[in-house]
């Protein structure tokens, strides 16, 4: 199975999703797709299934749990595959980062005149009768 063929199941993407985050338990990762997916746990467990084979989930048995993790290798070669894509888009992000800067300058600037204006025009004091 292709790399972006185990990533386009939203189901799996969760699941390396929960993962990330570190070492889960089948059990736990079954209960939170279940919640969010509402699929059995024999779909669950297919889908783990799936991810291990294709390499993007390793499992350890401790005690009588089967602990999974995300297997970072093959994401590091779907990186490396979209590198070849980031000149594409890293130009107009940096330039919309640009753009967003001078935006913020700008709107502190009128604000800061505005504000200035305001203490200008404070009428002075009124005297006590």
């Amino acid at each position: 199975m292709h790399a972006f063929d185990v990533l386009g199941d939203p189901v799996r993407r969760r699941i390396l999703e929960l993962l990330a985050d570190g070492e889960m338990s089948s059990g736990k990762v079954g209960e939170v797709i279940r919640q969010e997916f509402g699929i059995s746990q024999p779909g669950v467990s297919q889908h783990l299934k799936v991810l291990r084979e294709n390499g993007f989930a390793t499992v350890r048995p401790e005690g009588t749990r089967r602990l999974y993790a995300v297997n970072s290798e093959p994401l590091r070669d779907i990186d490396a595959w979209l590198d070849r894509f980031r000149r594409s888009w890293t130009p107009p992000l940096e330039a919309l980062t640009t753009e967003l800067a001078r935006g913020k300058r700008e709107r502190r600037l009128r604000e800061a005149d505005r504000d200035g204006d305001a203490e200008d025009q404070v009428p002075p004091p009124r005297s006590e009768p």
